[in-house]
């Protein structure tokens, strides 16, 4: 699953590909978005852990992975 995440105030945003369903990370927002001290913590596909201050984050867009593509395709 591909995330997205804007932080408020900062031009870039943070893409991470993990291994989490779209629920498993609703979740996470959900609960990081629950308290004024919550964190937004998501582990990648290469085990690295992105932690965000839930009050920080501005919006996630959450998607299906771009899968490789093989050959000429149109």
């Amino acid at each position: 699953m591909e995330v997205t995440i804007g932080v408020q105030n900062v031009a870039r945003e943070l893409s991470l590909e993990t291994n989490a369903d779209a629920d498993e990370v609703a979740a996470a927002v959900d609960a990081a978005l629950a308290s004024p001290e919550g964190i937004l913590r998501l582990t990648d596909t290469k085990g690295r852990t992105v932690l965000v201050p839930g009050r920080s984050v501005g919006w996630i867009q959450v998607g299906e992975s771009d899968k490789g593509k093989v050959g000429f395709g149109i």
